[in-house]
């Protein structure tokens, strides 16, 4: 396939841009990039790989637009970052080795309860609030299992960062989602690496999909910024949704798309 045609060229940057700009306020990149991967006629594989050399830029960018404007503390962050980068590094390694289809059939009711969760708790994450954890515990658990997962299979990562870091640490949403790009941007990177030992990439489109990427995340960290919890949680919710509704598309067996069908029937009966 000519991955250089002036269209393919057009959509990849589009797609990119569009996929950083999400993802930078909610997570759910990989729902809008991995589609088209597929559709221009990567592998999974090499879609998976490659998604992960845009995501990394756009995850980059607004990590770094982040820092710039004081919303994130990298020294107090070195422990959590190293063990996502562990983690995640561990997780591409068993990917190799093990099927990832238990985590096809467990992450859409993940993604619900992420939904539900932001969309009930209205006021939860407008400010600051009790710490439940301390940061290196955080880190130990969390930064090194979700980033193990980011690793292993991906989609949602973001949106698990972010809901650990309220729920668990205290932070208000909009610094929640700062430090989830600094963790989802290591997680992004170490996988990265090990796919490329893994000689997995497509780099030239990766990287057309990664200038869009770059543009989009500092786009989207700019916009998390100016408007908080009002632009973030609404988009957490929705793209919670729409990962669990593209998961189950994807297998249609899955359990939870098995009770929707049945309770249709019922409903329209």
């Amino acid at each position: 396939m000519d991955f250089f045609s002036p269209e393919l060229l057009a959509l990849m940057f589009a797609a990119g841009l569009f996929a950083g700009f999400v993802d930078a306020i909610a997570g759910g990149g990989g729902l809008i990039t991995l589609p088209v991967l597929l559709t221009v006629g990567l592998s999974p594989v090499q879609a998976i790989a490659t998604n992960k050399l845009q995501g990394s830029f756009g995850t980059f960018s607004a990590t770094l637009n982040f820092i710039r404007k004081g919303h994130l503390d990298i020294k107090a962050w070195i422990l959590p970052i190293v063990l996502t980068f562990v983690g995640a590094g561990a997780g591409v390694l068993v990917l190799r080795s093990v099927d990832s289809s238990f985590l096809v059939n467990a992450i859409p009711f993940l993604l619900i309860a992420i939904a539900v969760y932001f969309l009930f708790q209205r006021k939860l994450g407008d400010e600051d609030r009790h710490q439940r954890i301390s940061r290196n515990v955080f880190a130990f658990f969390f930064g090194s299992g979700i980033g193990f997962y980011d690793g292993f299979f991906g989609p949602g990562t973001g949106s698990f960062f972010t809901l650990a870091i309220v729920t668990l640490l205290g932070y208000n949403i909009l610094k929640a989602t700062a430090h989830a790009k600094l963790l989802n941007f290591t997680s992004n990177f170490a996988s990265l690496l090990f796919f490329i030992l893994g000689d997995s990439l497509v780099w030239s489109v990766g990287l057309i999909m990664a200038c869009g990427s770059v543009i989009g995340g500092y786009l989207g960290a700019q916009m998390t910024m100016k408007h908080g919890a009002r632009i973030i949680r609404p988009l957490l919710v929705v793209t919670s949704i729409l990962m669990t509704v593209k998961l189950i598309y994807s297998n249609p067996d899955h359990i939870l798309g098995r009770w929707i069908v049945s309770f249709l029937d019922v409903f329209l009966s």
